[in-house]
């Protein structure tokens, strides 16, 4: 029966475990519009996707894993092409615009794959801190890497977002999946963005880098920040999002608050059954 397929779509009953208080979303920063993009294969991933994040919201994306949650996240932050369709931020039209445009326009990033795409796994770990900035001051001077100009905002990103490594120089790669991922929060958050595309943050963590990751997205929210979660740990979702837009082939088939999410509903919707009016 219907209930019966929603449970096998959300694997388990979700706890929620999070307290987040109420949101107060403003204005619109991250506008989606009809995107349609294709994946690795030259096949269509997003099929006329839209979707809206507001000032101090979590929307989060529910779904089924490849229905094109990768392909959303790589579209927005530049890493892959647009065929057709908007990518606006602040109502500025980032479409398929280089990546230094949209991490000036204020976009941060924390990629599903950290380790080929959130590091440079031979480099250590405050080059990799300041890599979205090392050629603007005061970390460049006259051409010149400033390497204790490096070093001290290491050293500061370190003991604030706790990245346990022998020192600042110590190879990237080395650390823990954990800690990689709170240098890639370091890296991110203290960029000040106003959107961040948050894709499966805690995947492969241990329970004290998951408090840890969803803390931080939860003080974000609280700053104003407007936050893209896409994660395929419905648990997750559930428990940070004050929206839920769930995926399914490509086209967001339904929207909810996520004080009210009727798990069932979001089961069936991960499935491509039934149909949800888009509730903003």
């Amino acid at each position: 029966n219907e209930h019966a397929l929603a449970r096998m779509m959300v694997g388990r009953d979700v706890a929620l475990t999070v307290s987040k208080g109420p949101s107060q979303p403003s204005e619109v920063r991250l506008r989606v519009g009809e995107l349609w993009v294709d994946d690795d294969r030259d096949l269509p991933a997003l099929r006329g996707l839209s979707l809206e994040v507001c000032s101090g919201e979590i929307l989060g994306i529910a779904g089924v894993a490849g229905n094109g949650q990768s392909e959303l996240e790589e579209a927005i932050v530049g890493l892959r092409p647009v065929k057709h369709g908007r990518v606006l931020v602040d109502g500025a039209d980032l479409t398929n615009a280089p990546t230094r445009k949209i991490i000036t326009a204020g976009v941060g990033h924390i990629p599903s794959d950290r380790y080929t795409m959130g590091m440079l796994s031979d480099f250590n770990i405050a080059e990799n801190l300041v890599l979205p900035v090392h050629g603007e001051p005061p970390y460049t001077r006259r051409g010149l890497l400033d390497r204790n100009a490096i070093g001290a905002r290491a050293e500061e990103l370190m003991r604030t977002f706790d990245v346990r490594a022998p020192s600042i120089h110590s190879r990237a790669g080395s650390m823990s999946g954990g800690n990689i991922q709170k240098m890639i929060l370091a890296r991110e958050l203290s960029g000040q963005p106003r959107v961040l595309i948050a894709a499966q943050p805690t995947r492969g963590l241990d329970v004290s880098a998951i408090e840890f990751v969803h803390r931080q997205l939860l003080a974000q929210r609280q700053a104003g920040v407007a936050i893209l979660l896409i994660s395929t740990e419905l648990d997750e979702v559930l428990a940070l999002s004050d929206r839920i837009a769930i995926i399914y082939e490509g086209r967001i088939v339904g929207v909810m608050p996520g004080d009210a999410a009727d798990v069932d509903r979001i089961g069936l919707l991960m499935a491509g059954r039934g149909q949800a009016e888009a509730r903003s």
